[in-house]
């Protein structure tokens, strides 16, 4: 069981499988397997994306930043690190605390122009 899993049966606490999908808006077969952590078919490693990981933190009033680091797809140190750069300017940094709220898609675009930037230095 994975770590992410663990975290989301605690959150699920007594709640049933389908009264938490429910709530959260994915199927009971799916949530059963990101908390197994793996397909009970194909025996694969199952990662939620983080538009699911946005349902379950709006479900169970959890940061979205912590389940995106629990799921692989943040480096914390690397995040910290970061967000050192946004702590001198507070609309700055109201701003970086807000980049997760964001949709997949305006990350990634979000992303390019970054690194777009980067590289013309």
């Amino acid at each position: 069981m994975s770590d992410i899993g663990k975290l989301l049966i605690e959150l699920r606490g007594k709640e049933s499988l389908r009264e938490a999908s429910k709530r959260i808006g994915i199927s009971h077969t799916y949530l059963d397997t990101i908390e197994k952590g793996f397909d009970k078919r194909s025996g694969k490693v199952v990662k939620p994306s983080p538009d699911t990981l946005r349902l379950i933190s709006n479900a169970y009033n959890y940061p979205y930043i912590k389940l995106l680091r629990l799921a692989g797809y943040i480096d914390e140190a690397k995040d910290e690190e970061e967000f050192e750069a946004f702590r001198n300017d507070p609309s700055l940094e109201r701003w970086y605390r807000e980049l997760p709220k964001n949709k997949e898609e305006d990350l990634k675009r979000l992303k390019k122009i970054w690194e777009a930037f980067k590289e013309e230095e």
